[in-house]
Order: structure tokens, then C-alpha cells, then sequence
């Protein structure tokens, strides 16, 4: 068998025969030393050139409150009482019948017989309900005649700035209507709280067309309260 030569795992120097981690170890006094010496150099050097700092003083003074004394025509109103408690609410024992339903109205009570009779002419003629809204008696309301053209004249008559806002209302209209059916006057009876939708419903107000109302057999002019409501859906 031929030897085979093993190469050296460790090669070391020929001149001196040491390692490189040898030569390490012996240089290491050298590099300690020599970087103490210049770290004290420079601490030395940092110390005696550089510019000397101080603490800002930011202490503050105080000074002592002193207590004044009034004169004595100054009087200090006394503080203000306290505001009481609402009294809660007590139930009261008061006795409620059950049946408190109020009986209808029928003609076999009211017979149509017992009712006053119409007011003949010369008692109209004294009498001029035009003239403000008051009672008369009839029998027979006056009902609309135009529902459709009603309904359309209030979305037109509708104003669009209340409109787009979604704000509505109900007015409540007086109709003075004639013997025929046709009315002579109309009157807010009860605002909306809106000036502009008071105005659209006596715009709608003018257009309505009734039936005549009729006291018995007798046509008759009455005034009647109607509601007109504004609102959006």
C-alpha cells in the first residue's frame, strides 16, 4: 500500500513556527494598553478645551397672598335657597264606573218632528249670518262635490319650500255657503302656525264645491268648519 501524506490541519509559520492566534495573544498587551492610553488622552483633552455648561435656574417665586378685609357697608347677599324637590305623584282612590260609554245619537231619540223649524224669510232677512261665523241649524251638511280637483289643487297649491323641508300642518277653514252650494266667504278659523300654508288653504278654499245644506226640505246657508291638511308622504 502507498502512504498518502496528510495535510497539516493546524499550518504554522516557517520562520517562526508560531499560529496566528498565537500571535494574537502575545500582541494583546500591546492594543489594551495602548487604547487606555488614549482614552485617557482624550477624556484629559475633552475635559480642559471643552466649554464649561451650566444648569439653567428655573425656580420660581411665590408671592404670599394677603387677605383683605371689606368695609363693612358691604353686605354679602346670602346664598341662594334651594330649589325644592316636585312633589311626587299619588295615586288617587277615586271610584271610576266601568260603563262610561256615552249612548249614541239616533233619529228614534231625536225625531226629526221635534227639531225647530227653519227660520222663515222676514226672520232671515233680520238676521245676516254672512256677516260673521255663527250657528245655523240644518239637517242635512253640506258634502264636496269636486274631491278630485280638491286634491290636486293641494298639491298644487302645496308651498315647495315647506314641502321639500317635510314640514305640514292643518288649517282649519270657515265656509259660508249660500243656498245653493256655492261658497261666499272663507276665514281661517285656526292657523297652521305657518303663514304660507294658512294662504295655501284659502287657495284650496276657493275652489271646494258643495251641496246645498238643507234644514228639513229647505235649503238653507250655513257656515261650516272644514280642516285642510298639508302633508307629505
Amino acid at each position: 500500500m502507498s502512504a498518502q501524506a496528510v495535510p497539516d490541519k493546524e499550518p504554522r509559520e516557517e520562520a517562526t513556527g508560531l499560529s496566528a492566534n498565537d500571535r494574537f495573544k502575545r500582541s494583546f498587551g500591546a492594543w489594551f494598553w495602548g487604547s487606555m492610553i488614549v482614552a485617557t488622552v482624550a477624556h484629559f483633552a475633552v475635559f480642559n478645551f471643552w466649554p464649561e455648561m451650566t444648569a439653567e435656574d428655573v425656580s420660581y417665586t411665590a408671592d404670599e397672598l394677603e387677605a383683605i378685609e371689606l368695609p363693612p357697608e358691604i353686605e354679602i347677599p346670602p346664598p341662594p335657597e334651594a330649589i325644592a324637590r316636585p312633589a311626587r305623584p299619588v295615586i288617587a282612590t277615586t271610584d271610576i264606573q266601568e260603563d262610561v260609554t256615552i249612548a249614541p245619537t239616533t233619529f228614534e231619540d231625536n225625531p226629526v218632528e221635534d227639531l225647530p223649524p227653519p227660520p222663515d224669510d222676514e226672520e232671515a232677512a233680520e238676521t245676516d249670518i254672512s256677516a260673521a261665523p255663527t250657528f245655523t241649524p240644518y239637517t242635512v251638511r253640506p258634502d264636496i262635490k269636486n274631491r278630485r280637483e280638491l286634491t290636486q289643487a293641494m298639491i298644487r297649491e302645496y308651498p315647495p319650500l315647506l314641502r321639500d323641508a317635510g314640514i305640514g300642518g292643518q288649517v282649519q277653514v270657515w265656509f259660508f255657503i249660500d243656498e245653493e252650494g256655492v261658497v261666499q266667504d272663507t276665514r281661517i278659523a285656526e292657523s297652521s302656525g305657518h303663514k304660507a300654508l294658512d294662504d295655501a288653504a284659502l287657495k284650496v278654499a276657493d275652489i271646494i264645491e258643495f251641496t246645498p245644506a238643507l234644514n228639513r226640505d229647505k235649503r238653507v246657508p250655513v257656515w261650516i268648519s272644514l280642516p285642510i291638511t298639508f302633508e307629505t308622504r
